[in-house]
């Protein structure tokens, strides 16, 4: 099982004013913060080591974690973003093929990251993204993301929402000249080169973008529990 990257920077600003004070990551749904909710899964998994980074009131992040096994790579400097924020911590990664993972989301059902582990290919893979179909995407303002082909290759556009998993080769982050950058960057030269895959998350699936969306997640949680 490759290892987990949680990404924990963000500012959350759409969050507010739950993250004039809280990290995003560390909000309660149900109960239990959002980031605890990521950590199980990637423990469940069984991700050979997990790394999370902090930014925003990073310090909370910090104590949080503290005592844990997690590492954490350190962006309270400058907040990196996706692309930037993965390349940064891949000293504590390692070599190979990573997990990513968006704790800002709320799961039911099979273990994404399992289900990833399970349908990686390295010999025709550079990136498998887990996918939702819109219809099913609760909580998700706007359109969607990308299609599947017959062989689950991505492309751009389409009905089906990037889900906030995925496995990802990151020999290509060498190749970004910016600092700062977001993994869409990687995302579309592995779609030109045919390299992108995704499968869909049979299960449910909430995005927490906005404060209004909880309720949501908690109704989604309370319904798979019944």
């Amino acid at each position: 099982m490759p290892p987990l990257m949680i990404f924990a920077a963000g500012k959350g600003t759409r969050m507010a004013p739950l993250t004039d004070t809280t990290p995003k990551p560390l909000i309660e749904v149900a109960g239990r913060k959002l980031l605890d909710r990521a950590l199980a899964i990637g423990r469940d998994a069984g991700a050979s080591r997990i790394v999370v980074n902090a930014h925003y009131l990073g310090e909370q992040i910090h104590a949080h974690l503290a005592g844990s096994e997690v590492a954490i790579s350190d962006e309270r400097d400058r907040l990196l973003e996706t692309g930037g924020g993965l390349r940064k911590a891949l000293p504590l990664l390692g070599d190979g093929p990573v997990m990513t993972l968006n704790p800002d989301v709320i799961w039911t059902g099979p273990n994404p990251l399992k289900a990833l582990d399970m349908a990686w290919d390295d010999s025709r893979m550079d990136a498998l993204l887990m996918l939702v179909p819109h219809a099913r995407a609760r909580g998700r303002v706007g359109p969607g993301d990308f299609s599947l082909d017959h062989t689950g290759r991505i492309s751009r556009m389409g009905d089906l929402v990037y889900a906030g998993c995925q496995i990802m080769r990151t020999e290509r982050l060498a190749g970004i000249a910016e600092e700062v950058f977001s993994l869409n960057l990687l995302w579309d030269q592995m779609i030109r080169d045919g390299r992108a895959y995704g499968i869909v998350h049979p299960g449910g699936w909430c995005d927490l973008g906005r404060p209004e969306t909880i309720p949501l997640a908690e109704q989604m949680l309370a319904e798979h529990v019944g």
